[in-house]
């Protein structure tokens, strides 16, 4: 697979990569229906990068839909996603990086399997949580191939280890060509909870084994309530 949001950016820093990192810059590809089990997310193209929160980092900018939020949460890892209008409800999958420095995506043969890096923000916390998923796997359709039916205002759940339930509220859905990803809107710092759910979409390149789109989902921590 070639291609992903991310191109041209530094490796991912591992060093201080905890709940205070922001600007995650994943690059994620769908698995390619023929391709080999365990393919990692990004094959092929430039791997990640982590900014440490420093004085003056660059914020992502605001969504025009974006609604003010409720008080960010403790750091919790997350366990569940629920997402009642496109039947999503998924276990969770810690998302490592492979000695390149690039993320590793869910495993290709699991189709109901959401993946979260695990030294990124936890959703609920203050910043961008990053979620990302299969639009199709060698099994077929995979947990995020509606994603991009979602409208503003449908809700996710994320039930986390700590008890409680965040649920965020869509502020849009938007699909970018991954040689055009915008890096700092999709991962930059934010000042409240913020939630991207990431897939491929787009027409899929026969040639390249790769979708050339993304579809990045915006969305805002609404409220928390305990399980």
């Amino acid at each position: 697979m070639t291609g992903g949001p991310g191109t041209g950016m530094p490796r991912l820093l591992r060093g201080g990569m905890g709940a205070a990192a922001v600007g995650l810059l994943l690059i994620y590809n769908s698995v390619d229906t023929g391709a080999r089990q365990g393919q990692t997310v990004g094959q092929a193209a430039p791997p990640a990068a982590l900014a440490p929160a420093v004085p003056g980092a660059a914020t992502a900018p605001a969504s025009p839909a974006a609604a003010p939020g409720a008080p960010a949460l403790k750091r919790a890892k997350p366990t569940r996603l629920r997402i009642p209008q496109i039947a999503v409800d998924a276990p969770f999958t810690e998302l490592t990086l492979n000695p390149a420095g690039q993320l590793n995506a869910p495993p290709p043969d699991d189709k109901n399997l959401v993946g979260w890096y695990r030294d990124g923000v936890t959703p609920g916390e203050r910043g961008s949580a990053v979620v990302a998923g299969h639009v199709d796997t060698t099994k077929g359709p995979a947990v995020f191939l509606l994603l991009s039916m979602l409208l503003p205002g449908n809700k996710i759940e994320v039930s986390r280890a700590d008890g409680t339930v965040a649920v965020f509220s869509v502020d849009s859905v938007e699909t970018f060509a991954k040689d055009a990803f915008p890096d700092q809107k999709v991962y930059g710092r934010t000042p409240d909870a913020q939630l991207r759910v990431i897939t491929c979409g787009g027409a899929y390149d026969k040639k390249k084994r790769d979708y050339l789109d993304n579809v990045v989902v915006f969305a805002h921590l609404e409220s928390s309530h305990r399980a």
